[in-house]
């Protein structure tokens, strides 16, 4: 497993997921500024404040995405072994792969499976400085950590 090709990956997700937020919100903007007032001005009123609610939403998302882009930019690719998992370790374990980055979810390269997961989630929490070796439990059942990369 490739961390380079798994770090290259959640760039080029994170870097899309930007676009279209940045897209729904210039769409937002566009429709809110497009409102007119209309005879029912409760409906203008409902409308322009539903479109108004969609623009915060998309904010917060953009900033959301641009935290992880940030996290992202910090990880070294370095092949280097590391002896305690932390931010930017592959790790293998007997049951998968598990990425300490951001929280994507399970995500398929070349062929391989792998977890992005932050070390905010819980299994995050539980794979924080770990070595080899050791063991955890999760979801009732016991992993052991086989390589840290």
């Amino acid at each position: 497993m490739d961390k380079e090709l798994i770090l290259e990956y959640c760039r080029d997700l994170v870097n899309k997921r930007i676009q279209e937020i940045q897209t729904a919100i210039g769409d937002a903007t566009s429709a809110l500024q497009e409102e007119t007032k209309s005879s029912a001005g409760d409906k203008y009123e409902t409308s322009r404040e539903m479109i108004q609610q969609d623009l915060n939403r998309y904010q917060q998302q953009l900033a959301i995405a641009g935290q992880d882009m940030n996290t992202l930019d910090k990880l070294t690719s370095s092949k280097q072994k590391s002896h305690a998992v932390s931010l930017g370790s592959l790790v293998q374990t007997d049951s998968g792969y598990y990425f300490m980055a951001i929280s994507i979810g399970h995500v398929k390269i070349d062929e391989e499976e792998v977890f992005c997961v932050s070390p905010q989630s819980p299994i995050g929490k539980l794979l924080v400085g770990l070595s080899l070796g050791d063991t955890f439990s999760f979801n009732g059942k016991t992993h052991n950590v086989v390589n840290i990369g």
